[in-house]
């Protein structure tokens, strides 16, 4: 499964995917075609912002330098799991998630492609707007006919993830929830006060 998934992103496709907590869609965050064709699945507004996620948290980290050290030690207690980070993004890195100055960061908990060692773009496998699939036979079939490759691991928990603004968190400390989601707040809390 892990090295089928590899070649798809690597080869320019998209792949359908379990995550840690719902079914995703996965592509090169380079590849502006495959950028294109992962937003004409889901019908989704080419101006939204999508997220970046990893399977390795140490090649995440890695492909954002610019990250503070406060920052990146939070994002070291909350990942990988059900969370996905806006973190500042000076540097403009991966411009067609077209996040701007913030970046959409997620590295789900163990599953099936831990270990990856790539990173992609990726958004929930639904149309916009629609209801986060928990198992394949959730996804449009639309979407699982215009995948490159699926890849399925049975029902998944069904809740996104809970996003969190990290922007101000390097000089300030300060956080806030943006979407709740797979991890609670009191969780999030601990974390950025350890």
């Amino acid at each position: 499964m892990l090295s089928a998934f590899e070649a798809c992103i690597v080869g320019g496709g998209v792949a359908l995917f379990p995550a840690d907590t719902v079914y995703g869609l996965a592509c090169d965050p380079f590849t502006e075609g495959a950028v294109q064709r992962l937003y004409e699945l889901k019908g989704r507004d080419p101006g939204k912002p999508a997220a970046i996620m990893g399977f390795d948290l140490e090649v995440v980290l890695a492909a954002l330098p610019e990250l503070g050290p406060r920052t990146r030690a939070l994002a070291g207690r909350l990942l990988p799991g059900g969370i996905t980070l806006l973190v500042p993004n000076p540097a403009g890195r991966f411009p067609l998630a077209g996040g701007g100055d913030r970046l959409g960061v997620r590295v789900p908990a163990a599953g099936p492609l831990a270990g990856a060692r790539v990173v992609v773009l990726q958004s929930s496998a639904n149309h916009a707007g629609g209801p986060s699939p928990r198992t394949l036979h959730e996804v449009p079939v639309a979407i699982r006919a215009g995948a490159a490759l699926v890849l399925g691991a049975g029902a998944l928990p069904g809740t996104s993830s809970t996003v969190v603004d990290l922007g101000a968190y390097e000089a300030t400390g300060t956080w806030r929830i943006t979407r709740p989601g797979a991890v609670a707040e009191a969780e999030i809390a601990a974390a950025a006060d350890a």
